[in-house]
């Protein structure tokens, strides 16, 4: 296969993925914002800053504009300059998969090409305004449609390889992000703070149970984690658990430890471990190299304060691979000019 399909195969599963992570993250944070006891800040900043896109935003729309969820809402699923955008995802997958139309067969894009067509539309216009739960159900069913139609429609060989490892690594750095920024917010917002004499201080009373919980279970429905959570653990639920899920659980295939592994998995049919001389051997050691330390950890006692090291060392070494993927596999430059991990 040529690096030029290559490469497009693989940011067509990535574009794929990232349009149907974001609209589950705005679908479930447009509930939370509903039903929970916080702030519209506490509610949206979250959202920008798992899209990578706090400073962008904070630049065209102010630092305080955060909590204006509508604003923030239309900014990740209409804005044309925001490159984390619904609006923008979904076409540069259908750009993508317009440019190896030899590859993706018949089925899947006709499914991306519904998906742009109806973003770009009045229709999508008025669904946002009508119904935002409509808008969003809509993203999430004809990108998991695709995405599904790739494996049932395709043949199982290189192309393929390529469209499921750019989901798998794109999914990896989604989770870890979502667990990181939300993990962060919610056992935060769980310490009351005190004075010597354990009188609380600052207004932060503890949150009732009932809220914490349903905090907690919002974090596994932006990840698609609900259900098989609650059959896994049947119904007990606590920050330890959902963390140690979203990270860990081999069976879940939105877990970091899932993902990783397939990741490698998929990396190995395109370049095997046995050939030496063939390019991607140094972005195949540093997956495997992930892949095990992420084994490793699953394996040793749970400590919640070492999440936020552990889950930015996952979302740096994600983003080191897909750069050596494209020098080493899909033709870019110097990592001075190869596309950003954010957009191409």
């Amino acid at each position: 296969m040529i690096s030029r399909v290559a490469d497009h195969c693989f940011w067509f599963g990535r574009y794929l993925e990232r349009t149907e992570s974001v609209a589950r993250i705005l679908a479930v944070t447009q509930h939370l914002a509903l039903d929970a006891e916080l702030s519209p800040q506490q509610c949206w900043l979250p959202v920008i800053i798992v899209a990578g896109q706090k400073a962008h935003f904070a630049e065209v729309h102010g630092e305080d504009a955060a909590a204006d969820g509508e604003l923030v809402q239309r900014y990740m699923s209409l804005d044309e300059d925001n490159p984390t955008s619904l609006r923008r995802s979904s076409s540069a997958a259908r750009f993508n998969a317009r440019s190896i139309r030899e590859v993706v067969s018949l089925e899947a894009w006709e499914t991306v090409n519904e998906l742009h067509l109806w973003m770009n539309g009045e229709q999508a216009l008025e669904e946002f305004r009508s119904s935002r739960y409509a808008f969003y159900r809509r993203v999430r069913q004809l990108t998991q449609l695709c995405l599904g139609l790739t494996q049932s429609t395709m043949l199982h060989d290189t192309p393929l390889d390529f469209i499921w490892l750019g989901v798998l690594m794109e999914r990896v750095g989604q989770t870890a992000r979502t667990l990181d920024v939300h993990h962060h917010a919610l056992t935060t917002m769980e310490q009351p703070r005190s004075d010597r004499n354990g009188a609380r201080q600052g207004g932060v009373p503890r949150r009732h149970r009932v809220v914490e919980t349903a905090l907690w279970l919002s974090l596994l429905r932006a990840c698609s984690g609900f259900e098989p959570f609650m059959k896994l653990h049947q119904g007990q639920v606590s920050p330890q658990a959902v963390a140690q899920f979203l990270l860990f659980e081999p069976r879940f295939p939105r877990s970091i430890r899932h993902c990783v592994h397939a990741a490698f998995a998929r990396l190995c049919e395109i370049r095997p471990q046995e050939s030496a001389t063939l390019p991607g051997g140094e972005s195949l050691t540093r997956l495997h190299l992930l892949h095990q330390w992420v084994a490793d950890r699953a394996g040793e006692p749970f400590d919640p304060l070492a999440v936020h090291a552990a889950l930015t060392h996952v979302v740096d070494e994600t983003a080191t691979i897909c750069d050596g993927i494209g020098r080493e596999l899909l033709g870019y430059g110097p990592p001075d000019s190869s596309p950003s991990a954010t957009s191409q």
